[in-house]
C-alpha cells in the first residue's frame, strides 16, 4: 500500500503525543535527583536510584515493540500502547511528589519509567508505519520539535509557579518535596494523558495488507516466549548499519545520562552555593537548573527546523557529528562557569546535541529495517540507550566517591568526553542513500 504524504496538520496530530510524553519525562529529568536529595539521598546514591529508568527500558521497549508489531484492533497497531502507557504514567506523576520516603519515590519511578516506555517506544515505529520514506526525516524532526517544546514547558513550570503565581518554593506543610514540584507533576499527569489521547483519536494507521497472513503471524508470535524468541532472532539478524549506530548510541547516552543525573543538584550546589537540600537557596538552584534545561530544550525545538535542510545539503552522518560536538563543547565549558546567567551559553550547544540525539539516529536507522519488524528493532535499538545508563547507574557511584569527591558539576563535565567519542564513531556509519531531498517550500509549510 502506497503511503501518502501528510500535510502540516497530519504531522502535528501524529506527533503531539510526544509533547505530553516529554512533558512527563521532562519533569522527571529536571526534578528527580532533587526529589531524592530532598528525601535524604547522598550524591553517590543517586545513580543507583535512577536505575529504574534504563532497566525498565531494557526489558519493556523490545517486548512492547514486538507486541505492537503483532497487534491490530480497533485502535490500530501502535495506538493501544500509547494510551495504556499514558494512563499509568499520569497516575505515577500525580503520586510521585507525595512521596514521604526514599523507597516510595524510587518505587514510583519504576512505575513511571515502565509506563513512559510503553507509550514512547511505538512512537518511533509509528513514523515508519505512517510516512513515506522521503518524509521520515520530517516526521522525526517534528517529534523532536514537540519533545523539545514539552521539555521546555515542563522544566520551567516550577519556576513559573514560584515567580509568577507565588507558590512557596519550600513546602509549608512539612512535606520534604516543595509545593511547586507537587503542582507541576499534577499538571504533567493531565498534559501527558490529554496529548496522547489527541494523537490516538486524530491519527489513523494503515491496516495490514494481508489480514489473513497477519492473523497467522499474530498467532505464531503471541506470548512472552515467542516474543523473546523473536528478539533473539532479530538480534542475530541485525543490519550492519544498526550495529554501527549502536556504538554511537552507547557513548552518546553515557554522556547525556551524566547530565540527567547531576545537572540540577550541580547548579544548586556548585553555582548557587547551597549546602542544605532543604533550604530556599537549594530550591532556587534546582528551579534555575530547570530554566537552563528549558533553554537547551528551546534550542532543540528551534534547531529541529534546520536538521532536515542541513542533512539534505551535507549528510545525516555529518549533521549528527556536528550536533554531538556542539554538546560536548557546551559540557566542557561548564567547568569554567560561576555565574548562573552564563549557564545559558553552554545550553545552546547541549540543545543542538539534543535535537540531533532525538532524531538523527532514527532517521539513519529506519530505512534499513524490515517494515514488519520495525517495532522490535526499535525496541532492540533502545538496548544501546539503556545499557550505558545501566553501566553508569551501577558504576558511577564509585567514581563519585573515589575520583570526583562527590562533585556533581565534574560529573556533568565528564559527559562531554563520551559525546566526543560518539561524534567520531558517527563517521563510521555507512550511508546507504543520498541525502534526503525535501523541497524548501514544502519543509517550511509542514514544520511551521
Amino acid at each position: 500500500m502506497e503511503k501518502q504524504r501528510l500535510n502540516f496538520l497530519g504531522l502535528l496530530n501524529m506527533s503531539i503525543g510526544c509533547f505530553g510524553i516529554q512533558f512527563g519525562w521532562g519533569l522527571q529529568m529536571a526534578n528527580m535527583s532533587a526529589i531524592f536529595e530532598h528525601l535524604g539521598a547522598e550524591a553517590d546514591q543517586i545513580p543507583i536510584l535512577w536505575l529504574a529508568a534504563p532497566l525498565t527500558g531494557l526489558f519493556v521497549q523490545p517486548i512492547i515493540g514486538h507486541m505492537s508489531d503483532n497487534t491490530w484492533g480497533a485502535l490500530g497497531r501502535r495506538r493501544p500502547y500509547f494510551l495504556v502507557g499514558a494512563i499509568f504514567s499520569s497516575i505515577a506523576l500525580i503520586f510521585m511528589p507525595t512521596s514521604s520516603m526514599l523507597w516510595m519515590a524510587a518505587g514510583l519511578l519504576w512505575i513511571l519509567d515502565t509506563s513512559v516506555n510503553i507509550s514512547m517506544e511505538p512512537f518511533r515505529a509509528f513514523v515508519g508505519d505512517i510516512l513515506p520514506e522521503k518524509q521520515r526525516t520530517q516526521g522525526f524532526a517534528m517529534q523532536s520539535l514537540f519533545i523539545g517544546l514539552g521539555a521546555v514547558m515542563a522544566s520551567v513550570l516550577p519556576w513559573l509557579l514560584s515567580n509568577f503565581f507565588h507558590v512557596p518554593q519550600v513546602s509549608t506543610t512539612g512535606k520534604a518535596i516543595p509545593l511547586t514540584v507537587e503542582i507541576s507533576f499534577q499538571i504533567g499527569g493531565a498534559v501527558f494523558l490529554g496529548t496522547v489521547l489527541w494523537t490516538v483519536l486524530t491519527t489513523k494507521e494503515y491496516p495490514p495488507e494481508n489480514m489473513e497472513a497477519f492473523g497467522q503471524q499474530q498467532e505464531e508470535q503471541s506470548g512472552i516466549v515467542a516474543g523473546f524468541r523473536e528478539i533473539v532472532s532479530a538480534l542475530g539478524e541485525m543490519p550492519e548499519k544498526m550495529r554501527q549506530l549502536a556504538w554511537v548510541q552507547f557513548f552518546t547516552w553515557m554522556g547525556m545520562y551524566c547530565v540527567f543525573l547531576y545537572f540540577p543538584p550541580a547548579v544548586a550546589r556548585n553555582i548557587f552555593g547551597a549546602t542544605d537540600q532543604n533550604s530556599v537557596l537549594y530550591a532556587a538552584g534546582v528551579e534555575w537548573a530547570g530554566i537552563c534545561i528549558a533553554v537547551y530544550n528551546a534550542v532543540c525545538f528551534l534547531f529541529s527546523f534546520f536538521l532536515a535542510p542541513i542533512a539534505k545539503t551535507t549528510s545525516r552522518q555529518f549533521t549528527y557529528s556536528f550536533c554531538l560536538l556542539c554538546g560536548a563543547a557546551g559540557l566542557f565549558s561548564l567547568a569554567f562557569i560561576q555565574n548562573e546567567y552564563v549557564l545559558f551559553l553552554p545550553m545552546i550547544g547541549l540543545g543542538i546535541a539534543w535535537a540531533g540525539i532525538l532524531s538523527m539516529p532514527y532517521a539513519m536507522l529506519i530505512g534499513c529495517l524490515p517494515p514488519d519488524r520495525s517495532g522490535v528493532y526499535m525496541g532492540i535499538f533502545n538496548f544501546f540507550i539503556v545499557l550505558p545508563q545501566i553501566a553508569v547507574s551501577l558504576g558511577f557511584g564509585w567514581i563519585m566517591r573515589n575520583l570526583l569527591n562527590g562533585d556533581r558539576l565534574s560529573a556533568v563535565v565528564f559527559g562531554g568526553i563520551f559525546m566526543v567519542i560518539a561524534a567520531v564513531l558517527t563517521q563510521r556509519v555507512e550511508a546507504t542513500t543520498a541525502p534526503e531531498k525535501i523541497p524548501q517550500s514544502q519543509l517550511s509549510s509542514q514544520q511551521n
